[in-house]
């Protein structure tokens, strides 16, 4: 027999047995037990106390953070350090967010696919529970008994011991489901604890990286100021190039900081330490001025400039049919961007479709390029260490090379900010994927 037939004759077996009003008041208690749990309550506002407390925080931290910048008056090398340190931490707080966030929502999904599963069942299930409770108080044969009429009796009986079978799997099915959803709510109400948590932090690196960076380029602008003249000749220079590789050529041939830069990419740097193969930039001198090792010996040593989510990769199909020159990576709105690697800034201002652009001479003929920031936080001539904070994300999507386009393969990311970053060799784009710590690699395309 059907399972949908079983389940009708056990009903009206059940039905049959429970003509009272009692029992009809019991099989509505069931379907309350059924239904799908409540939702659960929204976060309790931050009362006075809490502000007073929250104030009080806001002060210490602001103390904390001007006898760090203090104690780093006239160190340039202890400056750099604290902005890395920032840095990183900031980036992999903001990465651990994008994670949880990401969690939060197949949890999401999956609590709400079981309240509909629950809600869809809510009826039937709840007679079902009502004929188990009602068998489990009185053995089958009295539960359909009359004594007018043994016949029924017995053929009531065999009938309910071919359906306890199906009546235990539904009530075990039930029971599994709502521990599923109890569990899975359980798991989103911590999560939202834990991502409160990250934003406050986050919230706190940010302020702090900002300041760290506005000192950052106060002394830039004291020790080594931009002339006016030469920022309005790379303005003028990107308004008439043509194109990236255009751009570049102009500048360190025209522009006198970029120019410099050139000169000093040229220098090759030594041979890498054993330090330095292990962590890139953490045992060696902060206050440099030049790369800690050729580009070429930074393979699987780079983390990327940013956190988030590798949307398109090198090669891949892009919107106008050909093939993308770099990377794309989807980041929250406000991330701060840190150098790839050592290196000097060639150009950061606007050009064509790119929108901010930031252009890092790394020495050996590589340049990196990284476009759809919202704003960028370093100068043109200036150099800078792998892991240094140089531009903060916006609000909206990156207009890059091949204008805004949507994952290959996927469903759009348009209400992301987007970094495009690439890699360039004597002017030819090249992978960048050699260049990554094995530790990015766990993050790949998600459509």
């Amino acid at each position: 027999m059907p399972r949908t037939g079983l389940f009708a004759l056990a009903l009206l077996a059940a039905c049959a047995a429970a003509g009272s009003p009692a029992r009809a008041e019991s099989a509505a208690r069931l379907a309350q037990k059924a239904a799908p749990l409540p939702p659960l309550p929204p976060a309790k506002g931050s009362d006075g106390a809490a502000l007073k407390a929250e104030v009080a925080g806001t002060r210490e931290f602001q103390e904390r953070l001007k006898a760090e910048i203090e104690a780093a008056k006239g160190d340039r090398g202890k400056l750099s350090r604290l902005l890395v340190d920032a840095s990183g931490r900031a980036r992999d707080i903001e990465q651990r967010i994008i994670d949880l966030e990401a969690r939060m929502g197949r949890l999401d999904q999956a609590a709400k696919a079981l309240d509909i599963s629950l809600a869809e069942r809510r009826g039937v299930l709840a007679q079902v529970l009502a004929a188990l409770l009602r068998m489990g108080r009185q053995p089958p044969p009295a539960l359909v008994m009359r004594p007018d009429d043994a016949l029924d009796a017995v053929r009531s009986a065999i009938l309910l011991g071919a359906l306890v079978p199906e009546l235990r799997v539904e009530a075990e099915t039930l029971a599994s489901d709502l521990t599923e959803l109890s569990r899975v709510r359980g798991e989103l109400a911590e999560a939202r604890g834990t991502l409160a948590r990250l934003g406050t932090v986050l919230e706190e690196d940010r302020a702090r990286l900002t300041a760290l960076i506005s000192e950052r380029q106060r002394r830039q602008q004291e020790n080594d100021p931009l002339p006016a003249a030469d920022r309005a000749q790379a303005e003028g220079v990107a308004k008439a190039s043509g194109d990236v590789h255009d751009l570049v050529t102009r500048l360190e041939a025209e522009v006198p900081p970029a120019a410099r830069a050139a000169e000093a990419a040229l220098q090759v740097p030594p041979a890498p330490q054993p330090a330095l193969r292990r962590d890139l930039g953490r045992e060696d001198d902060p206050a440099r001025l030049r790369p800690a090792l050729a580009f070429t010996d930074a393979k699987g040593l780079l983390p990327l400039p940013v956190a988030g989510v590798r949307l398109r990769e090198f090669g891949a199909p892009d919107a106008a049919g050909g093939a993308e020159k770099g990377l794309t990576i989807a980041t929250r709105s406000g991330a701060p961007v840190s150098a790839p690697a050592d290196g000097w800034v060639v150009y950061a201002g606007p050009f064509r479709s790119y929108g901010q652009l930031l252009i890092l001479n790394a020495g050996g003929g590589y340049h990196i390029l990284m476009a759809g920031m919202d704003r960028i936080t370093v100068d043109l001539g200036q150099f800078v260490l792998a892991g240094e904070p140089v531009a903060v994300m916006g609000r909206a999507g990156r207009v890059g090379p091949t204008g805004p386009s949507a994952p290959a393969g996927g469903p759009p990311a348009s209400g992301q900010p987007q970094l495009y970053v690439e890699f360039r060799k004597d002017g030819v784009s090249i992978d960048p994927a050699p260049w990554w710590a094995a530790a990015t690699d766990s993050r790949k395309v998600r459509g």
